[in-house]
């Protein structure tokens, strides 16, 4: 019995120990986590396009190209679930979340977040670029050393280019930022297979892209000098070393620095033309922002109006005219070395301005090279400034005082000559009344101080309008007046012609008709020599009836523009404003129109033509000789009837001898 119960208690010691190993083992088992998916667990899925597209063709899930995804960077290295390590299990239930790419690249993202990209992102401007963005998928994303790559050496400015030259993200100039690059130096040298020449990381930064107002920004001001001189080692110690490098190292704004003088992305050789740094046009385009204004000389006492000193001598005025050889800014002063003329190492320099000018001129000594380029600047005291300013104020008055004599001494003779040649002349027939000649005397005063005016205020820098010495104030006073007189006149013409019997028979007679086609084509052919019969016209002729009907329509024009352009706050606030733009250039080249007409066509008719000279009198008292009138106006029998039959019997006889004597001839 006590056997029996023995081999129980050890049965049961057995099946109990047996139960808490089963028991533990399946708890165990329970817990023992089950493997991750691998990548083709995930592929079997995301690389099926029928599984992550409906019927429709629409995705229903991110497809994942395979032998791309087996080809990136991360395909090589990682599993899925490295990134997206919310999923345990393949297929998954929820939709992975936003993988965070700091995971990683901690010190990549932390430049990210200071960037000027970030802080746009950041403050809700989601067409600044984030990783994606300029990195590609990450299921494609290939190294930086990959040709193929979206930020390979070659393809940066193209993955920039897709942000940076669109108008609707970066407006006008981002989009021109782009074409200027690619017609840059760098772009040329890009697109043919540089891995040398500069792309945008190599100037903005990778990651860690700061505004330019950012004081640890590559393209910060005074930080440009050392990224360009990550590339241009030399020139970079020599701009350090010259006058602006030391000026922009004391923190002085107003130096320049590398894109000040060669551009931005528009940098270009300095063998092309187009190029700032080009020798045409280093003078006037790049140095002349800086040395000829006043601004320099008022706060650091650097002389001024280098440009204007320098385009008077020889050498500027050979560079305009395209002499390619002349000397230039930088054929003297040096290129990125430039120094004070004190320092010893100054191209300058008193010790060396004799090599300075041999380059140009050998055999040139000390004395030679002592004269000043820069001759009449304000500042100079040399004695060949004071000399050249001396003989200047000499011939300018010289030139008033002899030119002036030869001129009234001319008047004078020309006068007494056309008086006396206007009083043998029987001048009987009335071509202008006296109220058309003050009318026409008006207009022409007015006129011709809206041209002085006018023209003086579009050069400011021309002779005639340095002689008015007028301040703007006062010429834009004078233009006023001028142009109020001047539609005063018109506005009173035209109330004349409507209301007077003579008015209204002017218009008639200065209508046109197709007998002036007629009459000018047979008076050219006639003048050419090609034909004998000199066509006679009637009281007005198609040259002055083209000449009036002008008149008419430019007054108009000119009127009208010109009202627009001095009411311009309230035309711009109720028309658009292209309609100023538009009125100023149509009241520019009106002006020139009307301006030259006058000198062309009028002048010739009053003064040049041999049949008046020296002028018809007409203007002044409105007469002229009835054989001319009746030569030009054949036809307008009505008219000669008139003046006729108004002159004395002896003015008759006379007339009837020139006209006997004008048959015989």
């Amino acid at each position: 019995m006590p056997e029996q119960k023995k081999t129980r208690r050890f049965l049961a010691f057995g099946i109990a120990l047996t139960l808490f190993f089963l028991i533990t083992s399946l708890a165990l088992a329970a817990k023992q986590p089950s493997p991750k998916p691998k990548n083709d667990d995930c592929l079997a899925c995301h690389g099926d396009s029928t599984l992550t597209h409906d019927v429709n063709g629409k995705p229903v899930s991110l497809y994942v190209d395979p032998q791309k995804f087996k080809d990136s960077i991360h395909g090589s290295m990682f599993n899925c679930v490295d990134c997206h390590t919310d999923v345990k299990n393949s297929p998954h239930e929820q939709t992975p979340s936003k993988v965070n790419c700091a995971t990683c690249h901690a010190d990549e993202k932390a430049a990210y977040d200071r960037s000027f990209h970030a802080k746009a992102r950041a403050g809700g401007n989601l067409n600044a670029a984030s990783c994606t963005d300029c990195h590609g998928s990450p299921h494609e994303l290939l190294p930086a050393s990959d040709p193929k790559s979206r930020v390979s050496h070659a393809n940066i400015p193209g993955t920039c280019g897709a942000c940076h030259e669109q108008k609707f993200v970066m407006g006008e100039q981002g989009a021109q930022m782009v074409v200027s690059y690619q017609q840059s130096v760098h772009g040329h040298a890009v697109a043919e297979g540089s891995d040398k020449a500069a792309v945008c990381t190599d100037c903005h930064g990778s990651h860690d892209i700061l505004d330019a107002k950012d004081s640890k920004s590559p393209i910060f001001k005074f930080n440009v000098p050392a990224t360009c001189g990550k590339c241009h080692q030399g020139i970079e110690a020599q701009f350090q070393q010259s006058i602006h490098g030391q000026a922009i190292a004391q923190g002085n704004w107003q130096a320049p620095v590398c894109t000040d003088c060669h551009g931005i992305h528009s940098i270009k050789s300095h063998l092309d033309p187009n190029s700032p740094v080009a020798a045409q046009n280093v003078a006037q385009a790049t140095c002349a922002r800086c040395h000829e204004g006043m601004r320099l000389s008022q706060e650091f006492g650097v002389p001024s109006r280098r440009e204007t000193t320098y385009l008077a001598s020889y050498h500027g005025l050979a560079a305009q005219l395209g002499s390619q050889v002349v000397a230039n800014c930088a054929s003297c002063h040096g290129v990125h070395n430039i120094l004070p003329s004190s320092d010893p190492r100054s191209t300058i320099n008193k010790a060396n301005l004799a090599r300075t000018c041999g380059q140009c001129h050998p055999g040139v000594t000390e004395k030679f090279a002592s004269a000043k380029v820069h001759v009449g600047a304000p500042l100079s005291a040399d004695m060949g400034s004071k000399a050249v300013r001396w003989i200047r104020r000499f011939y300018l008055s010289m030139i008033v005082v002899v030119i002036g004599g030869m001129l009234l001494h001319n008047f004078i003779i020309w006068r007494f000559k056309a008086l006396e040649r206007r009083k043998r002349e029987q001048r009987m027939v009335t071509r202008m009344e006296a109220r058309f000649r003050w009318q026409h005397a008006t207009l022409l005063i007015s006129f011709m101080i809206l041209v002085i005016t006018g023209f003086a205020l579009k050069f400011p820098e021309s002779w005639y309008a340095s002689m008015l010495g007028l301040s703007e104030k006062v010429r834009g006073v004078l233009h006023r007046i001028a142009a109020v007189v001047l539609i005063s006149v018109s506005v009173y013409h035209l109330i004349d012609l409507a209301i007077t019997r003579k008015g209204r028979r002017l218009v008639i007679d200065l209508f046109p008709t197709f007998d002036d086609v007629r009459g000018a084509k047979e008076n050219i052919l006639y003048y050419l020599g090609l034909s004998s019969n000199k066509p006679t016209f009637k009281r007005f002729n198609y040259a002055e009836k083209a000449e009036y009907w002008a008149l008419v329509w430019g007054m108009f024009v000119m009127a009208g523009t010109g009202l627009m352009l001095w009411a311009k706050v309230f035309v711009g606030n109720h028309l658009p404003r292209w309609f100023l733009d538009a009125a100023t250039a149509v009241h520019y080249y009106e002006a020139v129109l009307a301006t030259l007409a006058i000198l062309v066509w009028h002048f010739y008719q009053v003064f040049l033509d041999p049949d008046v000279y020296p002028m018809n009198w007409a203007w002044w008292d409105g007469k002229m000789p009835l054989h001319h009138y009746r030569e030009e106006h054949g036809l307008d029998s009505e008219t000669m009837k008139q003046a006729i039959a108004e002159a004395s019997g002896e003015d008759v006889n006379q007339e009837e001898h020139e006209t006997a004597g004008a048959k015989h001839v």
